[in-house]
């Protein structure tokens, strides 16, 4: 029994297949998926999913990278953060990735759009997750500037689709963060990051999709949906020399840990 931790499910890639990909995670025994919002003007399709299917989940951020929509105040996260079946902060961190000829100083916006994140999580006590590209030293410095050093009152979360140092790890675990890994651990290319899938916890760690994107082999190049999701524990699994099952019952239980009342009673 599977969870995917993170997926795009209000995408327009996926938006119209919806029963299929329902049919697909069933088949798949996939039980569980968090629905991520990345934008305000996205939260009320994302959040209607998570209302609708009690195997759905919802989060409410906006991603570093979207320019030209609403900007999030303290406010708008927090009130929307503790409506039901919302679980999550997110997603929200920085991305220096695409700078567009801009500087590191001038994404002063950004990195103040991740505080506002950071502090309403920490208002509400829900994870947040994390995403960072190119940004890892700045991302773990702003979290320990707001507070977020692992200790009593931190709100925690989730580095999603890791894809940084095993130093990088290191120091996210250090803060109390949890490690998830996308499809991005099948590509053969990714050696560094299967010697941070060694190295994480079992009991820190999260499996995830991010689909539509980031398909795991035997699917590279497709469009990714939660299905798809135990390719990524089975990776998990050869690299770790562990039962598959145990990958699956172990991230799924983390993920029950990290992200408050997302139970195991109702599944598909």
């Amino acid at each position: 029994m599977f969870t995917d931790s993170h997926c795009h499910l209000t995408f327009p890639e996926l938006a119209a297949q919806l029963p299929q990909i329902r049919a697909a995670m069933a088949h798949a025994q996939v039980a569980r998926a968090l629905c991520i919002c990345t934008t305000l003007e996205e939260f009320d399709a994302v959040h209607a999913l998570a209302l609708s299917y009690d195997n759905f989940w919802a989060t409410v951020g906006v991603h570093p990278d979207n320019e030209g929509v609403t900007e999030p105040t303290l406010n708008d996260l927090v009130t929307r953060g503790q409506q039901s079946r919302v679980v999550g902060i997110g997603e929200t961190g920085l991305d220096y990735f695409r700078l567009a000829g801009r500087s590191v100083a001038d994404m002063e916006w950004q990195r103040e759009r991740f505080r506002t994140h950071i502090r309403a999580a920490r208002q509400i006590a829900k994870p947040l997750v994390i995403h960072t590209r190119s940004a890892s030293q700045d991302t773990l410095a702003l979290l320990r500037e707001e507070g977020e050093d692992g200790a009593s009152g931190s709100a925690g979360g989730v580095f999603h689709c890791f894809t940084e140092t095993l130093e990088v790890a290191k120091e996210a675990l250090d803060l109390g963060f949890y490690i998830s890994f996308s499809g991005i651990l099948t590509f053969k290319s990714a050696h560094d990051l299967h010697q941070v899938a060694r190295f994480v916890p079992l009991d820190r760690m999260l499996i995830e999709t991010d689909s539509p994107y980031l398909a795991p082999v035997p699917y590279r190049g497709k469009t990714n949906n939660p299905s798809y999701v135990p390719w990524v524990a089975k990776q998990l699994a050869q690299l770790r020399d562990s039962p598959l099952e145990l990958i699956a019952q172990a991230t799924s239980t983390n993920f029950e840990r990290l992200f408050k009342g997302v139970s195991l009673e109702k599944t598909l």
